[in-house]
């Protein structure tokens, strides 16, 4: 029995896109890993020289400048997004986002670990295709200083927080939790 040329083709297509997800998503994967080492790093070394009110710029200013650059070098938007924004102007997330935020949530209140939790689907929109990835956040021992219980962030912190950023929606976390995600959208072309 021999398969035809347009059956080959066929299969083929059906695989192509298949590995071009694989492809995307391990991209997506190093751009959130990038952004998140980047930020890591930074934070642990400035709350080591100037404690968690030193920890705020970094958030504030350090985290949309590597964003923006990792976004200018891939083509890509990278941001961080949270159901809890701190600053809802960088943090808000759309609608698909707020899909996965949930989603999140309710995977780590199944039992899943923060660590493990990611998503990507290519997705058509009103202004073309896009392939959507999220990477959740984990709260970690080094956020509850500002994203902890009111009985967890220092006086001083809680008066920076006041005065940078009155809309904030970002404490009450407890270690565990989901505390936002890392968010990648490409575009990959525009709808029919």
């Amino acid at each position: 029995m021999s398969i035809s040329k347009s059956c080959v083709t066929i299969l083929l297509l059906a695989i192509l896109p298949m590995g071009a997800r694989a492809d995307q998503t391990d991209e997506a994967r190093a751009l959130a890993s990038q952004l998140t080492q980047q930020l890591g790093a930074a934070l642990k070394k400035t709350l080591a020289a100037t404690g968690p009110e030193g920890a705020i710029a970094v958030c504030r200013d350090l985290a949309p400048a590597v964003a923006g650059e990792l976004s200018r070098t891939s083509g890509s938007r990278v941001a961080r997004v949270s159901l809890n924004a701190r600053n809802p102007l960088l943090g808000s997330p759309d609608a698909w986002e707020q899909q996965v935020l949930a989603e999140f949530d309710r995977r780590t209140a199944a039992g899943e670990k923060v660590d493990s939790l990611e998503y990507s689907e290519t997705t058509d929109e009103p202004h073309g295709r896009y392939f959507r990835y999220m990477k959740a956040l984990p709260v970690q021992p080094l956020c509850l200083s500002c994203h902890g219980g009111a009985e967890n962030i220092p006086d001083q912190v809680k008066a920076m927080l006041a005065s940078e950023y009155p809309h904030d929606q970002a404490i009450g976390y407890v270690l565990g939790q989901v505390r936002g995600a890392v968010t990648i959208k490409q575009p990959i072309g525009t709808t029919q």
